[in-house]
């Protein structure tokens, strides 16, 4: 599904996705993802759902968000609430939902100036 901004944005925007991609300011990413609206968007550690660890939740604390979604892949999926303790512990939300939905509200929240961060594993 294409996305389309009104205006161009200087942030960091989902423009597009896909089946195993996503595609942020028109530029595709294969794999796993995180961005927010400000900075580089990298590769994520994770890959899929049933190799998530507490510690690729822990190395999204640096980025200092106020809320993470976890985009999951096609199935909204659940991770045992010990993975993302320290998200937790540090007061920031976790929100998880299809990556596809993850791309949407993420794109919502950012242009509402919150400090989002999406972290999206491919379908």
């Amino acid at each position: 599904m294409k996305l389309h901004a009104d205006m161009p944005s200087p942030l960091n925007t989902v423009t597009a996705y896909g089946p195993d991609w996503i595609e942020i300011n028109r530029r595709r990413f294969d794999g796993a993802v995180v961005v927010m609206p400000e900075g580089e968007v990298t590769a994520w550690s994770a890959q899929r759902f049933e190799t998530l660890s507490a510690a690729d939740f822990e190395s999204l604390l640096a980025r200092a968000p106020e809320l993470v979604l976890l985009g999951t892949g096609q199935k909204q999926r659940f991770p045992h609430p010990r993975l993302t303790a320290a998200l937790t512990a540090a007061g920031v939300g976790v929100d998880v939902m299809n990556t596809h939905a993850a791309c949407r509200t993420y794109n919502i929240l950012m242009a509402e100036g919150r400090r989002v961060l999406a972290a999206l594993l491919p379908d």
